[in-house]
Formats: structure tokens, sequence, C-alpha cells
């Protein structure tokens, strides 16, 4: 079976829709079941989509890009998947072992999209000084169209030209650059949770802090394990501000006026 020119560009578009919808309405929210069921269906072959976009949803779950952390791209795997486990009639096997490789270096096209936007910003804050409000507009816009040709682009031409551009991109890129952006990939975390904690009462919630820390690095819990426990402790939390809001109901304030009672920040049940 071949692939149809409308097909390829259906699925970029796709794909340039899926990575650009996650800024905005995000109603695919980033899962690969739902992109490889459309995907299924574009090929004729619903089934096959729905296989392989499962089995790269199991396998990105608990992983998210809090914080600008880049991720392994299971919404564009799960398009290449799909499309040549369709096309060679080698089942959802072959599919998923060349889906794997895409996420992964969906992760060096990701890093590399978030760097062309920080043209767009430059220019967007430029806009801001020169009060220039159809420049921001659309330099926002700009920004957003590179973000999805990260995606579309990469689909198009896997398509078109099969699946040995794939192999020949990762033995092309030099390793000098793989690295560099790999290490960037690698700060991007760390940067993005030193960024979230800025803006949270982390003094307040301390200990569920060093829980979580404690969990991870020493006790080893997997991601799904320490979203049970960030669940429990959530909880315990709300069932207390409930309980303190409760009390604080049943509690009528007192003003005595006489020497030695009640002070104007005490109360009496």
């Amino acid at each position: 079976m071949n692939i149809e020119i409308w097909q390829i560009v259906v699925l970029s578009l796709l794909g340039f829709y899926a990575i650009v919808e996650n800024l905005g309405i995000n109603v695919i929210a980033n899962q690969a079941l739902i992109v490889g069921t459309i995907t299924g269906l574009v090929m004729g072959d619903i089934k096959m989509g729905l296989a392989v976009g499962a089995t790269l949803q199991l396998m990105g779950l608990g992983i998210q890009a809090y914080g600008g952390a880049s991720v392994p791209d299971y919404m564009t795997a799960s398009i290449v998947g799909t499309v040549f486990a369709v096309i060679s009639g080698k089942g959802v096997e072959f599919g998923i072992g060349l889906a794997v490789p895409v996420a992964l270096l969906m992760i060096q096209l990701d890093i590399f999209a978030r760097f062309c936007n920080v043209f767009f910003q430059k220019k967007i804050d430029k806009s801001i000084e020169e009060d220039n409000v159809k420049g921001i507009k659309m330099y926002h816009l700009m920004g957003t169209i590179s973000w999805g040709l990260s995606r579309g682009l990469p689909i198009f031409i896997v398509f078109s030209f099969g699946d040995g551009v794939i192999k020949f991109v990762s033995d092309v890129i030099p390793e000098w650059l793989t690295g560099g952006l790999s290490v960037a990939g690698g700060m991007l975390p760390a940067v993005g949770i030193a960024i979230l904690l800025r803006f949270l009462p982390v003094k307040n919630f301390i200990t569920y802090l060093m829980i979580g820390f404690l969990a991870v690095a020493y006790l080893e819990i997997p991601m799904f394990g320490v979203a049970l426990l960030g669940l429990a402790l959530a909880i315990l939390e709300f069932k207390k501000l409930i309980s303190n809001q409760n009390t604080s109901e049943n509690t009528v304030p007192v003003n005595v006026n006489a020497g030695g009672g009640l002070s104007d920040d005490e109360y009496e049940n």
C-alpha cells in the first residue's frame, strides 16, 4: 500500500495543528491515542491507529512538559508509527519500533523550535517598546507557525521520502549539535521548575516539597506512585481546609470592654 498525496498533506496539517493546539484550546491535549485514531481514520485502518496510539499513550503516561521541559513527542510518533504500520503491512510492532525513535528525535526539534521563537520574542519586546500592537500580534502568530512547522515539516518529509529519512537524519546530524541540544534540554526542566517555585507558596508547603523530593531521589518511587502520593496529600490538605472553615464559622466573636476579659483577637465558643 502506498500513501497518497492528500494523505500526506492531511497528516502534515494534523501534526502542525496538534502541537499548536496545545498552546490554545487544548482539546487533543497531547494525547497520542486521539492522534493515532485520527491517523488510522485517514489511512483507512482505524483499528491500527487505535492500537499504535494506545501503546504510545501508555508509554507517555506521567510524562508532561512541565516548566518548559522537552519530552518525547508521542503525538507525532503516533502519526508516523501508524502510517508505516499500515503501508508496510507488518503490524503494530513495526509501527511502534519506528515511532519510538521518532518521539525521541522530536525532542531535538522541540528545543530547536524554542530557540527559533526567541527571535520573535525579541521582535515582540521591540514592538511593545514602540507601542506597535499590530507588530505584537503578527510576531505572536509567526511564533506559532514556527512551532507548528517543527512537527508538520518533518512529517511531510518522512512521508514523502520514506522511512530511510529518519535513519539518515540521525546519522548526519553532527554529534556536537545533538550533544548541545541534549545539554540544553537537560537544563530546561531545572530552569522551568525553578521558575515555577518562585511563584508558588513554597514556604507554606515546604514539607510536601521535601516529601516529593525524597520519594523520587531516595525511594525511587515511579511517577505514577508519586502522583498518587500527591493526590493523597492534596486530599488531606483539602479536608484540613474544610475543617478549619467549619471551625471558624462555628466560633462567635466576643467583645469585652471590661478589663481582664477577652482581647479583640480572641474568641469564645
